[in-house]
């Protein structure tokens, strides 16, 4: 079984490590996510740490049910704006629109992801292997359902996550190929979403929340783990 777990990784556009019947199998980086993800055509499942799903009005329920999951790490959940705050094609209007939508602003940095959610929910909406993950919120469930108490950045953080993949057999090499290039904490974040996309082609992934929403389309809004 072939899975990959991709994470936006700034101007090297996007990481993906591959795992094959759970064990890690390399690394993959491409500027375009669709190219990234046709490299790895035999997966049975892809994992993307991105926004997928967009409601009309309000917060994503997937949003509000993972920040109170994970207690100390919740800021590492932003809030996603409905779908046609996203359609503007300037900070202030998204902002506006949002504040209708929602009672609140679109922040700066929630808008600066713009380019990438609008890439990566192209892809989802052609290709039913992808699925959206969220990292905290698979090391949370990797750990037993206790959110990690140190942040990725950090020394302590970067050794626990990489301990807790190799536990369950996702080890990383110190040479990752195409990955020596991008930063220790989005190669992390990439693995994760991996062994969430494992999890996802096997049938046991969990859903947050557990009872989703659905987009305008019928799509389903949520966050697998």
């Amino acid at each position: 079984m072939d899975v990959l777990g991709v994470d936006a990784c700034g101007k090297q556009g996007w990481v993906g490590i591959r795992l094959t019947d759970g064990a890690y199998a390399g690394s993959l980086v491409d500027l375009r996510l669709e190219r990234l993800i046709g490299r790895a055509a035999e997966a049975d499942a892809v994992a993307v740490d991105m926004p997928l799903g967009l409601v009309e009005k309000g917060w994503r329920a997937a949003d509000l049910a993972a920040r109170a999951l994970l207690g100390p790490r919740r800021s590492s959940v932003f809030l996603v704006a409905p779908r046609t705050a996203w359609q503007e094609q300037d900070h202030r209007a998204a902002a506006d629109r949002c504040q209708e939508l929602t009672g609140s602003r679109l922040s700066r940095q929630a808008w600066a992801l713009r380019p990438k959610l609008l890439e990566a929910r192209e892809c989802w909406i052609a290709d039913g292997r992808i699925h959206e993950a969220h990292p905290e919120v698979s090391f949370r469930a990797l750990a037993g359902g206790v959110p990690l108490p140190h942040s990725k950045k950090t020394w302590r953080g970067q050794n626990l996550r990489r301990s807790l993949l190799a536990e369950v057999g996702v080890v990383l090499p110190d040479e990752l190929g195409e990955a020596d290039r991008v930063p220790a904490d989005d190669v992390l974040d990439a693995a994760v979403t991996a062994w969430s996309a494992h999890r996802i082609a096997l049938g046991t992934a969990a859903r947050v929340p557990e009872e989703p929403e659905t987009d305008a389309e019928g799509r389903v809004v949520e966050i697998r783990c």
